[in-house]
């Protein structure tokens, strides 16, 4: 299938509309660019669930702090469209900022209670950004499923839980990470890292993995495991964030494993600012 790249919101309709009478099932994968084989992954599996997939491409500013990365984010478009057609992706929009936002645009989707912790405490507003922009996307391409990477995985839970409360009528799946071999979870910002910091990256995941083995297994209580990771990191030369054992749907903080939760971790290595996450299943 021919890719169809669309700039804007009304040449994104039409594309959509010959989808739409072509009766295909339409799955959207909204990314940010820069984009890398967890992408393709994504895309993959839009293509097994989904006749179609359009893959969206916008750096979004409203999740952006004022300190933060924007400017520097990683662009490169052209690239990124010949992965995306080369992947088997229908539609490519990449609109620009005054297309999803045009002049005059005050409003904004709040990601509640669950856009405020964790990243949301480290990032305000992030969370809300993301939601707003999602929400747009969502309602412009009325897709029947939507396809997110568990990396972000807080940012998951948030788009699951703005979509049952405004009852968006998309089933939005978790797609599970995409790891390098040495086991560092694919980003477009691990482009940040310097090659002494891309060796040491990796450490990150070994870490989570040993607190996670610690927690399943009962050899420390919660709270013991998780400050022995921090200390790991940090002894690294990580600048920890969190390091947190978090219900999977609430993301509420659990103090003692049961059966199942989520291990999250956001640490800084030099500027860049790496997180990831794994599942914690009882032994």
């Amino acid at each position: 299938m021919q890719l169809t790249v669309s700039r804007d919101a009304e040449n994104l309709q039409k594309a959509l509309l010959e989808l739409a009478q072509a009766g295909r099932r339409v799955a959207l994968v909204p990314t940010m660019g820069a984009l890398h084989a967890g992408h393709m992954s994504l895309i993959r599996l839009g293509l097994e669930l989904a006749d179609a997939v359009v893959v969206s491409i916008f750096v979004n500013p409203k999740q952006f702090g004022p300190n933060e990365d924007f400017a520097r984010y990683p662009r490169m478009l052209e690239a990124d469209l010949r992965k995306v057609e080369e992947a088997g992706a229908a539609v490519a929009y990449a609109p620009s900022v005054e297309d999803l936002y045009p002049q005059g645009f005050d409003s904004s989707v709040s990601a509640g209670e669950l856009g405020r912790i964790l990243e949301g405490a480290s990032r305000p507003g992030h969370f809300d950004g993301v939601a707003t922009v999602v929400t747009k996307l969502l309602l412009r391409t009325l897709p029947h499923i939507a396809i997110f990477g568990e990396k972000d995985y807080q940012q998951l839970c948030v788009i699951r839980r703005v979509v049952a409360d405004l009852d968006i009528p998309v089933e939005i799946i978790g797609a599970p990470t995409l790891r390098a071999p040495d086991g560092l979870a694919m980003s477009s910002r691990n482009g940040y890292l310097s090659s002494e910091e891309r060796q040491l990256a990796p450490k990150l995941y070994e870490t989570l993995t040993h607190v996670g083995s610690a927690i399943s297994k009962n050899e420390l209580p919660v709270a013991k495991a998780l400050a022995a990771g921090v200390a790991q990191l940090t002894s690294l030369g990580y600048k920890v964030d969190y390091l947190e054992l978090r219900d999977e749907d609430s993301l509420q903080p659990i103090e003692r494993f049961k059966d199942s939760a989520r291990l999250l971790v956001a640490a800084k290595l030099g500027n860049t600012r790496l997180i990831d996450n794994i599942v914690i299943l009882s032994s």
